[in-house]
């Protein structure tokens, strides 16, 4: 039996662009001398459609766009993923998550229903009570027994063939599901798609992991990451292919991959060709042109300074030359004027303004004036540059640097920042356009004389610790309590990851270790919470990016258990 599988590329809310793609691809496999082609799960409507699947006209629409493949299905056996409608005609109507056998124009089975769906998605679909089938098909003479699974359950014996269907989105952090494939008494062929799709809030960004096992559980043919493909491969011979040895990538390589995917998908699919970036000689700023630049051409990217008084020669030099390196168009557009000018109004009318307001006016100034201004001006967009540390905390204003059409950098730490401004330096440009000494200088926000970078001051943030312990709250599910007990018994920088001696060098005492904790803790459940709702949608690549995080604006709050030891480090 000659098998074609599609890594296919798959337009969320467009079943019309999906069909027309899987009718080629069939032909395409046909003309192989494919006996059966296979297409990943929801091949049709795409997924993460929220409301959209309660649209009766829509679910029409899958299930015309269904009979077409089946009508294509002459003389090979088609094998897709759709929505299937258990009452077409009724107004309300149960809805399943289903794989579709189609064979010269007919269904040769019974749908087969998955039981559970990404992304909170079940309240949409009607969910069966029976574990994924054990299904024969014939080709030719000879009848297969196949088992389909979706999901990541491949625990099915006594079969000729397991097909397998993955719906999981890019993850930078996780072991790939070839990796940890359980060996199975049959070959294995997963499918998978590729492409971006979003709940609005969230961007995911799909990689496809569609591959060949064989008996034992091991590789022997994979399809390349984020490209849409059409492989073959004969049955018989599955068992007697050699195991891949599979690439080592970099996390910094996978995010790269990921993320520029994820960016360029996403501007195609919104059609925006050009984009400007608010650059301050920090280095979130620095990435994110030289990522848009790669994409877009430097011809299509906007780079603009904004310094105030408080900004240094140091940084507005190193923004400078990262435009030169770059090659894009580059503007300095002072602030100052326009910032003592809002204050004068303010104090004019009796209002005091204090060195904090003044800060979060320059940051304001920078992109509701100015960055708005000017992607209104060139027909794009403006940028948001933040990191998953600063949105975790809030550190970030309103309306400020939290604005911007995406924030593409925001299900990152600040090192997997740095990581990846070093590798693009060395393998994407192989060269360096992020200049050194941006890679080299202390963060800083240069919003006050308190933040000059030329006397080594910078954010309140001390990312070497803080991005762990602040990943330790939102990826780990962390909270006061548990740190506190980790730092009382000695082991907080194991448990959290960060390096040795960080936590004595910056919190001498409890005191200052617990007042530290506090302060972030009631920023990550107090304003932050509402800063990130308010936030741009985010490009994912974890399991938790915010957006994709439950969480409710219910304030600060410290368990009883915490106060105790608290209390009790505080009176030692």
């Amino acid at each position: 039996m000659k098998i074609a599988y599609v890594q296919m590329k798959v337009a969320a809310g467009h079943p019309d662009v999906n069909t027309k793609k899987i009718l080629q691809f069939i032909e395409q496999a046909r003309a192989g001398g494919a006996d059966v082609v296979i297409f990943p799960e929801l091949a049709v409507p795409g997924r993460m459609l929220g409301e959209v699947w309660r649209e009766r006209s829509f679910q029409r629409e899958c299930i015309l766009c269904g009979n077409e493949i089946i009508a294509a299905s002459k003389k090979i056996l088609v094998v897709f993923g759709n929505l299937e409608v258990l009452e077409p005609e009724a107004d309300i109507s149960d809805i399943f998550n289903s794989i579709f056998f189609a064979k010269d124009g007919k269904l040769i089975i019974d749908p087969v229903e998955k039981y559970w769906n990404l992304n909170d998605e079940e309240k949409y679909f009607y969910s069966p009570n029976h574990a994924s089938p054990s299904i024969s098909i014939r080709i030719g003479r000879k009848k297969y027994r196949v088992s389909v699974v979706l999901g990541l359950d491949s625990n099915h014996e006594k079969n000729d063939l397991i097909l397998r269907f993955i719906d999981d989105p890019f993850r930078s952090c996780k072991i790939t599901s070839h990796q940890r494939f359980s060996p199975n008494k049959c070959p294995v062929i997963q499918v998978g798609a590729v492409g971006i799709q979003n709940t609005g809030k969230t961007i995911y960004t799909f990689d496809g992991q569609s591959a060949v096992f064989n008996s034992r559980g091991e590789v022997v043919q994979i399809a390349e990451p984020f490209a849409e493909c059409l492989n073959f491969i004969e049955l018989e011979e599955i068992d007697k292919m050699p195991a891949l040895k599979l690439p080592e990538v970099s996390e910094a390589e996978k995010i790269y991959r990921a993320i520029s995917y994820g960016v360029k998908n996403f501007l195609e699919q919104i059609g925006m060709k050009k984009i400007v970036i608010g650059v301050s000689g920090g280095i979130d700023s620095a990435v994110a042109a030289a990522l848009y630049t790669k994409i877009l051409g430097a011809e299509n990217v906007y780079l603009v300074n904004m310094p105030s008084k408080f900004n240094s020669s140091t940084t507005k030099n190193l923004s400078e030359q990262l435009a030169k390196n770059l090659g894009c168009k580059y503007f300095v557009l002072p602030i100052q004027e326009s910032v003592d000018w809002t204050v004068k109004q303010l104090e004019e009318v009796g209002l005091e303004v204090s060195n904090f307001v003044k800060e979060n006016i320059q940051a304001r100034d920078r992109s509701a004036r100015i960055l708005a201004a000017v992607a209104a001006s060139v027909g794009g967009v403006f940028t948001c540059n933040a990191n998953k540390a600063e949105s975790t905390v809030g550190y970030a204003t309103l309306y400020g640097d939290e604005a911007g059409f995406l924030s593409a950098l925001a299900d990152l730490w600040k090192f997997q920042v740095y990581d990846l401004a070093r590798y693009m330096n060395e393998k994407i440009y192989k060269r360096e356009v992020i200049p050194q000494g941006i890679i080299d200088i202390v963060p800083s926000a240069e919003l006050s004389t308190a933040q000059n970078v030329d006397e080594g001051k910078g954010d309140p943030l001390k990312y070497p610790y803080h991005d762990y312990l602040l990943r330790a709250f939102v990826e780990y599910n962390l909270s006061p309590e548990s740190i506190l007990r980790y730092y009382k018994d000695g082991n907080l920088e194991k448990e959290i990851g960060c390096a040795e001696g960080l936590v004595e060098k910056y919190f001498p005492t409890a005191q200052d270790f617990i007042a530290d904790l506090e302060r972030w803790w009631k920023q990550f459940t107090g304003i932050g919470v509402a800063k990130r709702i308010q936030s741009p949608p985010i490009l994912a690549v974890t399991d938790s990016p915010f957006g994709a995080r439950a969480e409710s604006q219910n304030g600060v709050h410290f368990t009883k258990n915490y106060l105790e030891l608290k209390n009790k480090l505080l009176a030692q």
